[in-house]
């Protein structure tokens, strides 16, 4: 038994959740989220809490029993409290700053790289080295994050770079003089 699957989704006050055919939406104060969940996933939805069911015992139901639930119970998060990711950047030089809708990072290029992020997502300068990325779906919260770290990731000679606030950089030594 999957011990993810199994644990009820507490639905909060003020979010709704309804399925049709197998998309599952969540609304609530934040926003709405859908998501396509595999048809053969069985979603109970109760007056306060929702539950997933899987149909038998087989590998493939195992597995999207707990990623069920998981997309279901992120949603709720999402439309509730919502997400953020905060990155640092360190280099001498390296700043981030807005510019309307845009923000622009320069990182030691020959030009500064401008970055409009999607719809759902707002990006929060505080400071010249310090960026956060908040939003309601977890997945584009990730993937907006991963995509400016992409823009110069940390070297691990110096550490320079655009980095998670949470991650450590393995260092290497630099040239040894004999």
């Amino acid at each position: 038994m999957s011990r993810v699957g199994k644990l009820p989704i507490l639905i909060p006050q003020g979010v709704k959740v309804e399925k049709k055919d197998n998309i599952v939406t969540v609304t609530g104060p934040g926003g709405t989220l859908q998501e396509n969940i595999h048809p053969d996933m069985n979603v109970i939805i109760g007056e306060s809490e929702v539950r997933v069911e899987r149909p038998s015992e087989g590998r493939m139901h195992r597995s999207l029993h707990g990623l069920s639930r998981t997309l279901i119970q992120n949603m709720v998060t999402g439309t509730t409290d919502g997400f953020e990711k905060k990155l640092e950047i360190v280099g001498v030089g390296y700043r981030a700053e807005e510019k309307g809708k845009a923000v622009v990072f320069q990182l030691g290029f020959s030009h500064p790289i401008y970055f409009v992020p999607p719809e759902g997502i707002t990006i929060a300068v505080a400071g010249p080295n310090n960026v956060s990325v908040k939003g309601i779906d977890k997945q584009l919260v990730g993937q907006v994050a991963a995509k400016i770290r992409s823009f110069r990731p940390p070297e691990p000679y110096k550490g320079k770079g655009i980095r998670y606030e949470d991650e450590h950089v393995r260092r290497k030594a630099g040239k040894a003089m004999v």
